[in-house]
């Protein structure tokens, strides 16, 4: 037994809470003493994830005691950062702020907000009232490097960016799994803790899944089949689909039918994309393509998912638009097996109806439309460097490294070297933080509360938890919500309303819950027995609210209350997409490849890296290659190769396996902390790596939804 120096035993209680450190949303149980964390494990009784963890769930007291971490507001000076009051801080920001609108206009300010955010209730409360207070159109964030294509097939074809179908993981019997590696990422608009038992349980009762993607990932490791598919050509593959449903008419509708228009469009729309034609451009046969096909329409409970490796490419708009149309004709939208809708809690899908955030203006250089309220970030730092009316002079950042995550970094480290004024609210000085004149440092972990507003909105199963904070914050921190709130106070011109003034994030989560769904408020019957924060909160593991359920008709926000099946965006991309296809194969010179990103367990994009537990062992930070092409050109395990672009160079190891196609090359997102300024302590590291991003093309994009498109960029590769 534990004891102290008196030989006491030490007390020790159990903490419950969601870690937020991906979208899987697991549950934790923490031993502790009151002062400190002496155990991390998965809480078996979370009814959600049933006893879950990875890696990162059991450093999360790692995380919350990084010496690493900031915890007083910093100011940039000639001769370094130095600690600073809050209150001096704020007096700074909104000065310098509102001195850049004054003199060169709202838009002269650009806001960019990280993954991080989303992953914070406190957070989400408050950005929203901050935004309108800065009034810019300048608005960029993580989601047009990652999930935009999938909000944007959504709101065309159901009326809103949200109402994103989710499989049915926990009763398909057959699911097709393209570009996606959920036993990477634990799911991704799919929030499934414990997914890789999820997976099993699919071959366990009589299913089945496959995997398509370039590379033999720790998903397809574990399916029933794996096939390579030739990065950027995912479109084909679903048109070849699409055509073999629409030409031999299988496709049934089952109860959608009363519920859809434009049905007649999308008949003829893939003729011309036969298995034949498109076997050679994605280099799977004619016969898989159509036995594939086959087994999908032949299994009642069969679902359709594509992820990141389908939304990151040039097509990642018509993809997501695809694999929800396949979905629809086939009977397998809306129904149990197939891809569903959530019911949270806190819906995340607003009422109104016919509502169109979409081209209301375009980015000032390139002419790119919003979506939204955001801009494509591939357009940031062209809207920073070009001069003329509306250029962004200063920046406000939360919870991201757009250095390390964006396209063409590099170009991006320079443009935010010389901005007018950059504040940073991050809990790091990092490679991006590194630039702003004043770092506000929010509380993190262990010693905030945390609800999940987004990710239930994605969860293959209805549920609710609420995890109060473990730590008091340490005297001088604030939360994410208290500096919006006191930045708000400052720039806004006009006396803020009392109720706000007065709020917190429990309050106006209180009053979400009761007019839920599920709360009091939610119907009649349920005044006295709804859903409120306190039975929440009493059920330390979770709430169970059950699977899955139709929603549709009731659900469609498009003016008609109907499912668009042909929106006219799509289609013109199409065409433009068969010009392309009429062009026939693209061919590679004998030192080029098709790079595409991967993911690792360990890691969350380029945020948790400062962990030691999580970065020791083996080097990730590598560029996987065939053994047919590393032979070829002569190359060996761990040789270190020279990675080109139109935009730049890496040095970096090769890692030598069978398990990538001939002809493609994977390197990690998120690496690259060696760039001087940053005080993470990687950088001294061998696990510090290079920067994807320092070779990510910024002129490749979706053309059709803005997304960054960086799978599928051609590089060149020397010894």
């Amino acid at each position: 037994m534990n004891t102290s120096a008196t030989n006491t035993p030490i007390k020790k209680y159990t903490h419950y809470r969601v870690c937020n450190f991906c979208e899987a949303m697991c549950g934790l149980a923490i031993e502790h003493d009151g002062k400190q964390v002496l155990s991390v494990r998965g809480d078996e009784k979370d009814p959600f994830s049933k006893g879950s963890i990875c890696p990162k769930g059991a450093v999360i007291a790692d995380m919350y005691n990084d010496p690493d971490r900031l915890r007083k507001p910093l100011k940039k000076t000639s001769s370094g950062f130095v600690e600073i009051p809050w209150e001096e801080a704020f007096d700074i920001v909104a000065e310098r702020l509102n001195h850049v609108k004054k003199q060169y206009g709202n838009d002269a300010i650009g806001l960019y907000f990280g993954n991080p955010t989303v992953h914070n209730y406190g957070a989400m409360m408050y950005v929203a009232d901050f935004k309108k207070t800065i009034r810019t159109r300048n608005n960029f964030s993580a989601t047009s490097m990652d999930q935009l294509p999938h909000h944007f097939a959504a709101h065309f074809m159901f009326g809103n960016g949200m109402i994103m179908p989710i499989p049915d993981i926990n009763r398909t019997e057959y699911m097709i799994i393209m570009g996606a590696n959920p036993s990477a990422s634990n799911g991704s608009i799919m929030t499934a803790a414990g997914v890789q038992k999820r997976l099993k349980n699919i071959q366990q009762r009589g299913g089945k899944y496959i995997v398509i993607d370039p590379r033999k990932t720790e998903t397809a490791k574990s399916a029933d089949e794996h096939l390579f598919i030739r990065p950027g050509t995912d479109v084909y593959f679903l048109l070849a689909m699409l055509h073999i449903i629409t030409t031999e008419k299988k496709y049934n509708l089952k109860k959608l039918s009363s519920h859809v228009v434009d049905l007649d469009k999308v008949i003829a729309i893939a003729i011309a994309y036969t298995p034949e034609s498109v076997a050679e451009i994605t280099g799977i046969s004619v016969k898989d393509i159509r036995r594939i096909t086959n087994e999908y329409l032949n299994t009642e409970k069969a679902v359709l998912y594509g992820r990141m490796g389908v939304s990151t490419q040039e097509h990642g708009g018509l993809c997501n638009w695809l694999i929800n149309l396949i979905n629809i004709l086939t009977g397998h939208l809306d129904t149990e097996g197939g891809t569903m809708f959530t019911n949270p809690a806190v819906p995340m899908v607003k009422s109104k109806v016919g509502h169109v955030p979409y081209n209301r203006w375009k980015s000032r250089v390139r002419g790119l439309p919003e979506f939204q309220g955001e801009l494509p970030v591939s357009t940031m730092v062209e809207e920073m460097t070009t001069n003329g009316k509306g250029q962004i002079k200063a920046v406000v950042t939360h919870a991201g490294n757009p250095v390390l995550s964006s396209p063409n970094g590099g170009r991006l480290d320079k443009a935010l070297h010389d901005l007018e004024f950059m504040v940073s609210i991050d809990i790091y000085l990092n490679e991006t933080t590194k630039h702003a004149d004043i770092i506000l440092p929010p509380t993190t972990g262990l010693e905030v509360d945390h609800y999940d507003l987004i990710f239930n909105a994605f969860a293959v199963s209805n549920t609710a938890k609420f995890s109060e904070a473990l730590f008091p914050p340490k005297e001088g921190q604030l939360h994410d919500w208290q500096i919006f709130k006191a930045l708000t106070k400052r720039l806004s011109k006009k006396k803020l309303p009392w109720l706000y003034r007065i709020s917190t994030p429990k309050i106006l989560l209180k009053l979400a819950l009761l007019n839920g769904p599920y709360g009091r408020f939610g119907s009649i019957n349920q005044l006295f027995t709804g859903l409120t924060l306190g039975k929440i909160k009493r059920s330390v593991h979770g709430i169970d609210l059950g699977p899955l359920v139709p929603m549709l008709p009731k659900l469609l926000r498009t003016k008609d209350q109907k499912i668009h099946l042909a929106p006219p965006l799509f289609l013109e991309q199409l065409e433009v997409l068969h010009t392309a296809f009429s062009a026939g194969k693209d061919t590679l010179n004998e030192n080029e490849f098709r790079l595409i990103g991967r993911r690792h367990l360990r890691s969350n994009n380029s945020w948790m890296h400062n962990v030691d537990k999580l970065v020791t062992g083996k080097n990730r930070c590598t560029v996987i290659m065939n053994t047919m092409d590393a032979e070829r050109l002569g190359l060996k395990e761990e040789d270190e190769v020279t990675v080109k672009s139109r935009v730049g160079a890496i040095k970096i190891a090769i890692e030598v396996t069978q398990n990538i196609m001939p002809g493609v090359v994977s390197i990690p997102h998120g690496f690259g902390h060696t760039r001087k300024g940053s005080q993470l302590k990687i950088a001294e590291t061998h696990a510090a790596g290079v920067s994807f991003n320092d070779i990510s093309d910024h002129d490749r994009i979706d053309a059709l939804t803005g997304n960054a498109a960086f799978s599928g960029q051609i590089v060149q590769i020397f010894a």
